[in-house]
Formats: C-alpha cells, sequence, structure tokens
C-alpha cells in the first residue's frame, strides 16, 4: 500500500488532469466528481480518501468491501460506498443495506430485487442504469436498445430513485473505440431525458486510462483505481 503522501500526490495530479480535460470542453472542473476505486486494496485506501475529503469510494464487489466496513476503526469517519461492479440478484439485500449508490442495475429481475429490499428496510436506493454503451460482450450492461424499457420498470419502483447511467468502455487501446462509447451513453441519456421528460444528471463513465476522453463527452463521474493507489493488490 502506498503512503498517504503518495496518494496525495496522486490526487493532486489527477485533479490536474480533470482540470484540463475539463478546460478543453468548456467545462468547470466542478461538474466531474472524482469516484476513487479501492477494490482489491486494504481499508487504509477508504481511509486516506476520507482523510483527504471525498465523499464516496467505489467498490466492485459486495463481500470485499463488507469485510473493509467491518476493519474501520471505531469513531473513524469513512467515505460512503457506490457498489460499482456487477451484483447478482442473491446478494442484492447485503448491497442496499450497505451502499448508497448502486452503479450497475442492468435487469428488470435485478430492479424489482433492490425494489423489495429497499421497501423492506423504508429506503429510497440510489441507482445508476449500467449500459452497455460499447457494445463490448466481455461487459456488463443493457443494450442501447432496450434501456428506455428497463428504464420504465425503474420509474415504478418507488423505493428506487434512478439518477443517471454507467458505462465502462471496450478494452482498447485505441481510444476512439472509448470515446465512441462515452458518446453513444451521452447520446442515450439525452434521449431519455427527453422521452420521460426526467432528469438524468449523473453520467458515470471513464477511468485511468480514457477519462479525458470521458469528460469531453460528458461525463459528471469518473472511477480511478489504479491512478492513484497502484497497481491493484500492490
Amino acid at each position: 500500500m502506498i503512503s498517504y503522501e503518495e496518494f496525495s500526490e496522486n490526487c493532486r495530479r489527477l485533479i490536474e488532469r480533470v482540470e484540463t480535460a475539463a478546460q478543453k470542453s468548456g467545462r468547470a472542473r466542478e461538474s466531474v466528481k472524482i469516484l476513487p476505486v479501492t477494490k482489491t486494496h486494504p481499508i487504509d485506501a477508504a481511509l486516506y480518501c476520507s482523510k483527504y475529503g471525498f465523499a464516496s469510494v467505489g467498490e466492485n464487489r459486495v463481500q470485499e468491501a463488507l469485510d473493509k466496513m467491518g476493519k474501520i476503526p471505531p469513531g473513524q469517519s469513512c467515505p460512503e460506498w457506490e457498489l460499482i461492479g456487477h451484483l447478482q440478484s442473491n446478494k442484492a439485500k447485503r448491497a442496499v443495506e450497505n451502499f448508497s449508490r448502486i452503479q450497475s442495475v442492468d435487469s428488470a429481475k435485478l430492479l424489482r430485487k433492490i425494489n423489495a429490499e429497499a421497501s423492506s428496510i423504508s429506503k429510497i436506493q440510489r441507482v445508476l442504469i449500467q449500459v452497455n454503451a460499447g457494445r463490448d460482450p466481455a461487459k456488463f450492461g443493457v443494450d442501447i436498445e432496450e434501456a428506455p424499457e428497463l428504464l420504465a420498470i425503474a420509474l415504478e419502483c418507488k423505493s428506487i430513485s434512478v439518477e443517471g447511467l454507467m458505462t465502462i468502455a471496450p478494452l482498447d487501446s485505441d481510444l476512439k473505440v472509448a470515446t465512441a462509447c462515452f458518446n453513444n451513453l451521452r447520446n442515450l441519456r439525452d434521449k431519455l431525458q427527453r422521452d420521460f421528460s426526467i432528469a438524468l444528471p449523473e453520467l458515470s463513465m471513464g477511468m485511468s486510462g480514457d477519462l479525458e476522453a470521458a469528460i469531453g463527452e460528458g461525463s459528471t463521474m469518473i472511477r480511478v483505481g489504479t491512478f492513484l493507489f497502484g497497481s491493484r493488490g500492490a
């Protein structure tokens, strides 16, 4: 695990990258949030984020996050937790109980399960709909064409608040591939807002290697792990 000083320096460099990308797009730096991704790193990573002032951290797996939550020292503040990895419906209960937002909702079955679990504890669960905007068979997410139907189902769920969309770009050395994916998501979001007459303010897209392209296409949240903490598990 890197030191807090190294983490702080990485944060400074990341903020510079975000500011530069936002400037090039005619956007304010504040319009892009940073979600540090702490997966495979110890609880120290989340505590670093809290000390630095991040409001939330992202985790891929429910159990890994729960294990870390159990290691938070008594009296120690910690950011909220957002689930960004694929969620199986049999783990929806624990996810609803412990995550402030679930970014990886991609099926009607999962939506209804989350809604039922949230209703049982009188919670309004914040979610993002994950879309396979890059049409990558290796990625999770609802197909672009099926997103309107899934959103319609979500809007019927009284214990769910849909705040926007999320995508993961295909793994490709050509940034044009990621850019096209992000453009697809933004266009889909804009269409859904018009067709459903609702606001979907959050566009969670972009990671360490493609965040500039994502910001250029309108990302409101980038999910960054490696750039902040180093190689996974290091």
